[in-house]
């Protein structure tokens, strides 16, 4: 009896710290987009966008700002909407596997995708938390290569699967879209899903 008393009070403890991981998740990743949001709607509506100067210049002194500072600026509202939806899911399913994880690619990603952007983008303004969708991304497609594990792997595929088509975010085909943020933070979140698989093994 006591044996599956305390069986039963172990699951339902388990139960309540999942929920409240998930709830600790689910705020992280609604504080972040709401940062955005507020950053973002100060800057169009009441700025009249005077803090897009913040953004990357690519090899200008007051570009190197644009490293920190322009994921938290967009265009326009529907540029908004759009990079909402990319850091609800692919940083989503990120901080599910791990929130250090999440933190590390963020990071990782962020810094990478703002440093090549100045180092070898075209000399335009860059804006936009793409790079840092981009390191999700890169980081869920390669886990599974770097960890060899059965979960990871499946994850990989999965993405790669259901939103494989996001690989063409890289190519310069859109003028308008920094495809140079997008590959090298690509490349950035591939980079940490390296550097978390050795810290691992």
């Amino acid at each position: 009896m006591n044996d599956r008393r305390d069986s039963g009070s172990g699951t339902a403890e388990g139960t309540k710290s999942l929920a409240r991981d998930l709830r600790r998740w689910a705020r992280t990743i609604l504080l972040l987009i709401a940062t955005i949001w507020i950053v973002g709607l100060l800057n169009l509506v009441v700025l009249g966008g005077r803090w897009m100067s913040l953004g990357i210049v690519p090899r200008t002194e007051d570009g190197l700002l644009g490293i920190l500072f322009s994921p938290f600026l967009h265009a326009s509202i529907g540029h908004l909407l759009a990079n909402s939806a990319g850091i609800l899911v692919f940083g989503g399913l990120v901080i599910l596997r791990s929130e250090v994880h999440f933190w590390v690619v963020t990071v990782v990603g962020g810094l990478a995708s703002g440093f090549g952007t100045w180092l070898l983008g075209r000399p335009a303004l860059h804006i936009g938390a793409s790079g840092v969708i981009f390191a999700y991304f890169g980081y869920l497609i390669c886990t599974g290569w770097f960890e060899r594990r059965a979960g990871s792997i499946l994850l990989s595929m999965l993405v790669l699967l259901i939103w494989g088509s996001t690989i063409f975010g890289v190519l310069p085909v859109e003028p308008s879209v920094s495809w140079e943020g997008h590959l090298f933070g690509l490349l950035g979140g591939a980079t940490a899903a390296w550097l978390l698989a050795r810290r691992r093994h």
